[in-house]
């Protein structure tokens, strides 16, 4: 996190922070994309950047609005909180199979959920810090549609 990110923002300042981090995941999502051969891994890369690209259209209507549109505010979600050998996001390559690339949004999202969480903490008391969590509740939803997926495919029953 950089200095800006440390302290309290603006609402359009914590809109501009949160469209500058989506739009910084998406663009990991495409290098990993135009990476990838493996094509099941690049249709998981994909839907997650088109997650993305949604998620940031709706921080830009937010910002042009002045507030998020409550109707799509829908609350946190559990989350699995999986422990995977994640690797930095820019450490993906062109062998990386579904898995890895599961792996790779999972880790992407997590970071996401980071960020909004501790911005939102930061923010306590402030108009913004309400945007950020209800950021951080609807990355949960993704976060826990992308574990579930992980779980129902690649970890063995107990």
């Amino acid at each position: 996190m950089n200095k800006s990110e440390s302290a309290c923002l603006t609402f359009d300042g914590a809109c501009d922070a949160a469209i500058d981090l989506e739009g910084r995941i998406y663009q990991h999502f495409l290098q990993a994309i135009r990476l990838v051969r493996d094509e099941a891994a690049v249709a998981i890369l994909r839907d997650a950047a088109i997650d993305r690209l949604q998620i940031k259209h709706k921080l830009e209507e937010a910002a042009l609005k002045g507030e998020i549109d409550q109707q799509s505010v829908q609350g946190r979600v559990p989350t699995m909180e999986l422990l995977l050998n994640c690797c930095d996001p820019s450490q993906i390559d062109a062998k990386a199979d579904n898995r890895q690339a599961l792996a790779f949004a999972i880790q992407l999202s997590k970071d996401a959920l980071k960020f909004y969480r501790t911005m939102a903490s930061e923010c306590s008391g402030a108009p913004m810090a309400e945007l950020f969590t209800v950021l951080g509740d609807d990355q949960t939803r993704t976060l826990q549609q992308l574990e579930y997926t992980y779980e129902e495919h690649f970890l063995p029953e107990n």
